[in-house]
């Protein structure tokens, strides 16, 4: 896939693609391309039945590559939202910095969690594959308030809070 060739079977709008191209019943002339996957969630499209996420050909469509080795990151960590003012390069730690909070999560606080050896709250940050940070706290709020800092310092521009960020 080339930027050229993607230019030719769509034009961008508002953070999706259209067809500019009639090639079947489904792919109708400035219809919006593509499908959301339910199952990961992220916008799909299928070109010569090769599937491809959204989010990586409207990076193609505007800078003209697609990268190999790193992450397309959107920074507000939603997946459907594929303005281009809202995606950028990460690696994939940093991509994962920026995810949102797990559903399991029982503290209500990224990297919070409760340690029933110990008996209190543990406070723990990982960068470059390694924990950098593990702390333990009487309190949840003691510890989402030092978790907040040390996010900030090892993360920083794709610390996320784990809430939905607020769209650009």
């Amino acid at each position: 896939m080339n930027q050229d060739y993607l230019k030719e079977l769509f034009y961008y709008k508002d953070g999706a693609l259209y067809w500019k191209v009639n090639t079947g019943a489904k792919r109708v002339i400035d219809k919006r391309a593509g499908c959301l996957s339910k199952s990961v969630g992220y916008w799909k499209v299928k070109i010569h039945k090769k599937e491809y996420r959204l989010h990586r050909l409207i990076f193609l469509y505007h800078h003209d590559y697609l990268p190999d080795s790193v992450d397309i990151d959107h920074i507000d960590g939603n997946k459907t939202n594929n303005r281009i003012e809202n995606l950028r390069l990460a690696t994939r730690s940093q991509n994962c910095f920026n995810s949102k909070k797990r559903k399991n999560n029982k503290s209500g606080v990224k990297n919070v969690y409760w340690c029933s050896h110990s008996k209190k709250w543990v406070g723990r940050i990982r960068a470059n594959k390694k924990i950098v940070f593990s702390r333990y706290y009487n309190t949840v709020e003691e510890a989402a308030k030092a978790i907040e800092k040390v996010r900030h310092k090892y993360h920083g521009e794709f610390a996320n809070d784990g809430k939905t960020k607020e769209a650009l």
